[in-house]
């Protein structure tokens, strides 16, 4: 392997992020305070919901919510088998069972008209997933969900910042959970948030969130707050430190120019490979706003050099890539569930087979976009 020339990704953290820490770390409070509470107000405002629980990540949002919701055994929760096992694994971590539906190929994105067909009396929910930022056919989903009583929670883990036909997403579904992994358009380190406007949701997740315990044990060290407090649940741990919402708080602020960011990029690759004959762009509805989490080519069946090699080479040259997704039915765990096999999802095992996610972040240049778009017509196009 080259030495990186081009990481796949990279957080954009700029000095008054840097400064804000400091201060946190030298207030002598490093856990959920006044950071992590102004956070969770500023999303509200950004994303249009009425409440936001911020948490120590995406996957936790998830789970709380499914939790929240008292989705267990013998439920079952619809989502898409082309995503990161978080967005199935909180589903198996409420005891309840995930069905998965096929995705659209052009935009890898959960598939309406297959969500109609998973339906059954036992489920209880649907988990769309915004696929690299791209929004999903929300209206449909959501007129499926209450059609049948459903709930909706939108796996937004990639799309904070992104429009839905002019809708911010956090506003659509009955809840929304977003990711500020380092990876993701604006980050916390680790960390993530759940958005809703049904405030005995969001008052329930505040709940789950920390152990159980009764909302005025958050306040239980400020002055005049009581030692004592009550469990009233079995609880969780996942709350987000004041450190890691003293980054998130900043990182917000920029956001939207971050996502004009990555957004140039992404159009700087359009008009670079426009032409390349063995790749399939992306594709994105022009009705939305895409955030640009991640920008993925496919290699073609008919590419004389394998998508495998193509990683490779580009490695070689010291240009960073990833793939998403592995189909979820293909790992070990869920084998073992016993629900599915290879060819069950055609779409989604097509898409996969070909993908490459390219380097995307914030601060890619311009010569970096062309670097890697010429090396990957050179290792497309092998001479001699």
């Amino acid at each position: 392997m080259g030495e990186i020339r081009i990481p796949f990704a990279k957080p954009s953290i700029d000095e008054d992020e840097i400064a804000a820490v400091v201060e946190t770390l030298r207030s002598g409070w490093l856990t959920t305070a006044s950071n992590a509470k102004a956070l969770e107000q500023e999303l509200a405002a950004y994303c249009g919901a009425k409440y936001v629980n911020v948490l120590n990540s995406c996957t936790a949002a998830m789970h709380l919510c499914l939790a929240a919701w008292d989705i267990g055994p013998g439920d079952e929760v619809i989502t898409t088998p082309y995503t990161f096992s978080a967005t199935a694994n909180v589903i198996v971590h409420t005891g309840a069972t995930p069905v998965f539906a096929d995705i659209r190929e052009w935009d890898a994105n959960i598939d309406p008209e297959m969500v109609e067909r998973a339906v059954t009396p036992r489920t209880k929910a649907i988990i769309p997933v915004h696929f690299a930022g791209e929004p999903c056919q929300m209206d449909a989903i959501m007129e499926i969900a209450r059609r049948h009583n459903l709930k909706v929670l939108e796996d937004a883990a990639h799309a904070v910042g992104s429009l839905y036909r002019g809708r911010p997403i956090g506003t659509i579904g009955d809840a929304t959970a977003f990711s500020f992994y380092a990876n993701k358009n604006m980050t916390t380190g680790e960390g993530g948030a759940l958005a809703t406007d049904d405030e005995a949701l969001s008052d329930r997740v505040r709940m789950l969130t920390l152990h159980g315990m009764t909302r005025d044990a958050w306040n239980r060290y400020d002055a005049g707050g009581s030692w004592r407090y009550d469990i009233q649940e079995f609880g969780f741990k996942d709350n987000l430190t004041d450190l890691a919402a003293a980054l998130g708080r900043g990182q917000l602020r920029r956001l939207d120019a971050m996502n004009e960011a990555r957004t140039r990029a992404a159009q700087r690759y359009f008009a670079n490979l426009a032409d390349e004959e063995h790749l399939v762009l992306p594709r994105f509805s022009e009705e939305n706003r895409q955030a640009w989490h991640l920008f993925v080519v496919r290699v073609k069946d008919s590419s004389p050099v394998p998508r495998d090699d193509v990683i490779r080479q580009l490695a070689e040259r010291g240009i960073q890539t990833s793939v998403h997704f592995i189909p979820l039915h293909y790992f070990t765990a869920y084998q073992r569930l016993g629900h599915w096999q290879k060819g069950d999802f055609p779409v989604a095992e097509k898409v996969f087979e070909g993908a490459i996610s390219l380097p995307m972040y914030q601060d890619l240049s311009d010569t970096d976009v062309d670097d890697v778009c010429a090396a990957l017509r050179e290792i497309l196009h092998p001479t001699g």
